[in-house]
């Protein structure tokens, strides 16, 4: 069973920057992508970042250009890079396996989330 942990959240001005990590042990041999999510009290969540097991990435528009998701493929380790950060950007980021026609498979798993704070 894979379990997923992200890391790297925290509070910052506006126009700093943060990375968050997320691991998740096998998801690279059970060719899963990864995916980032965010949400706010008081508001649905939103999609922000994806990367395929091909290494393909997604942004949303309200974080193309400032943000960047990347991999590890050796640490099983999905990172985002999130720069020019905006109090807008606040809230709890997550982390989410996935795999394209699997929808019930092994890359299925939400990580515990991490608070980002821009102020």
């Amino acid at each position: 069973h894979v379990q997923l942990v992200e890391s790297g959240g925290g509070s910052v001005q506006a126009g700093g920057s943060l990375r968050l990590s997320c691991t998740a042990p096998g998801i690279t041999a059970d060719k899963c992508g990864m995916e980032w999510y965010r949400q706010s009290e008081g508001r649905q969540r939103e999609w922000v970042a994806s990367i395929g097991a091909d290494g393909r990435t997604t942004y949303a528009n309200s974080v193309k250009g400032r943000f960047t998701i990347s991999k590890d493929t050796a640490k099983d380790t999905v990172y985002l890079q999130m720069n020019s950060l905006k109090p807008e950007d606040t809230g709890m980021y997550s982390c989410k396996t996935f795999r394209l026609g699997y929808p019930l498979g092994p890359c299925n798993y939400w990580g515990q989330g991490t608070q980002v704070t821009v102020s």
